[in-house]
């Protein structure tokens, strides 16, 4: 996708109207015939509209609510640019130019990056008809004087990230598996400006990650913990943020394998992993003054004779014993690994991301993440507050003592599933047994992969965590 800037608008191609709803219509170039059907489809609560002029020329009309809060206009907008974006490439259009009336310049970006974002594909694996499937949109023109040409490249570069993080996460299985992953990483290391050390088995077992091992028994694959440095000279924080990701490539369960119904999407269980690497390729190509490292481990969870199974007793990185309760809680087994691990940084603040329940799917739906923070509550709160202005919204939930009594094992420190009720902060628990730093986890199995094509992500994988974090990082 090409993004730019334009000083005016040119007659001859085809351009979108952003507007809102009482807006005088006759500045527009329309006729009074086109006014009156715009008047009356406005009428019947419709948003956009679209006018053919000539020869291939269109002139879209996108109306927004005028008595909405920003928050909730700057979501509207992308979903208005999402159903504009369908048409646009219905018509084979190749380009669009956008102009806006009496909206705010928040509004406008976020309605170009709803254009991007809807504008996704992921074609890779179609034997015919690829080119006829392929969307023509290939460049968006912006005529706004508020809005400058830095701004339009830092959206789009952020974009990129999130489209490179849903290729990641639509990539099957055992295409993208966790011996190759980190050649995926690397490349966007070189474009963006990161570093990339991987660590391989040998390394892994010296750790002691314990975790990470025992899943990984049933694979063919090897296990690899990758680490990911963004160090810029001019960072504002001497000790680092810390990224942890959840690396399953694909989850079968397990000894404790999932049902039909349930394994066909789990190639999508290293979403998180796939929000750390996004996030470092953004805020390394945006250059933004933080200290960032990301964790990334990685294996599948396969089956086969030298599978781990419920019952057995691991030792974990840090030390700790865990008793084996189902093999389909091996995330958090991964993840505590790569959460011990991070105190070697003595973090300022540890952040993880996983698809690790769901629990946390019925429990808020496919419109927000699960939330859990043990760290100072203004960071909280404006990590809660990126969500909303992102429209990744995140629901905080309970890191209450009580929670640890489900955890109790019989005969280890703890057991890695704490039963079937509240099964998202039993989880949540377990992980905060690895840390003595501040930490906040992000649970993302609700919205990391949609089934369904109806908001400006589509189907498929949403790269969720992506746009929420790198905001987060560039308010520091």
């Amino acid at each position: 996708m090409e993004i730019n800037k334009i000083e005016k608008l040119d007659y001859k191609k085809s351009v979108v109207y952003l507007l809102p709803k009482s807006h005088d219509l006759r500045d527009l170039g329309l006729s009074e015939t086109e006014i009156h059907y715009a008047r009356e489809r406005l009428g019947n609560d419709k948003h956009n509209l679209t006018f053919n002029k000539y020869f291939g020329k269109f002139i879209f009309l996108s109306f927004l609510p005028d008595d909405t809060d920003r928050v909730k206009l700057m979501d509207k907008a992308r979903k208005n640019a999402k159903s504009l974006n369908t048409r646009i490439n219905d018509e084979k259009l190749e380009e669009i130019q956008v102009k806006a009336f009496g909206v705010e310049k928040d509004v406008v970006l976020a309605f170009v990056e709803g254009l991007i974002l809807s504008n996704y594909q992921y074609l890779k694996y179609f034997s015919s008809d690829v080119e006829k499937k392929r969307n023509t949109l290939v460049a968006i023109e912006v005529e706004d004087e508020r809005i400058s040409k830095e701004e339009l490249e830092k959206l789009l570069d952020i974009s990129q990230a999130v489209n490179y993080v849903r290729d990641l996460v639509n990539e099957p299985y055992p295409a993208l598996n966790s011996e190759n992953l980190p050649e995926r990483i690397q490349s966007l290391a070189q474009e963006a400006g990161f570093e990339l050390e991987v660590l391989r088995r040998k390394q892994i077992e010296s750790l002691r990650m314990g975790g990470l091992m025992a899943v990984n028994r049933g694979s063919k694959y090897e296990p690899t913990f990758s680490i990911l440095t963004y160090k810029p000279g001019s960072a504002k924080n001497e000790k680092p943020i810390v990224l942890v990701g959840k690396g399953i490539v694909f989850d079968s369960g397990g000894l404790n394998l999932k049902p039909t119904g349930y394994i066909e999407d789990m190639k999508t269980d290293m979403a998180g992993a796939a929000a750390v690497i996004g996030t470092l390729y953004a805020v390394a190509k945006l250059g933004l003054p933080v200290y960032v490292i990301g964790l990334v481990p990685s294996t599948d969870n396969a089956i086969s004779d030298r599978s781990f199974a419920p019952g057995e007793v691991l030792t974990m990185h840090s030390g700790k014993t865990v008793e084996i309760r189902n093999t389909d809680a091996e995330g958090r087994l991964i993840l505590a690994d790569a959460l011990s691990y991070a105190k070697k940084y003595d973090p300022m603040l540890v952040i993880d991301l996983a698809t690790l329940t769901g629990s946390a799917a019925r429990a808020v739906g496919p419109y927000a993440s699960a939330m859990f923070a043990r760290t100072d509550d203004e960071i909280a709160q404006k990590l809660i507050q990126t969500g909303f202005e992102v429209y990744e919204r995140l629901v905080q939930f309970p890191l209450w003592d009580e929670y640890d009594e489900m955890l109790k094992s019989d005969i280890a420190d703890i057991k890695n599933i704490g039963g079937s009720n509240a099964g998202l902060i039993t989880a949540a628990k377990f992980l905060e047994h690895f840390t003595d730093y501040p930490w906040i986890h992000l649970d993302i199995a609700p919205n990391a992969y949609l089934s369904e094509n109806k908001v400006y992500f589509g189907k498929g994988a949403t790269g969720i965590g992506v746009r929420l974090l790198t905001r987060f990082l560039e308010k520091l």
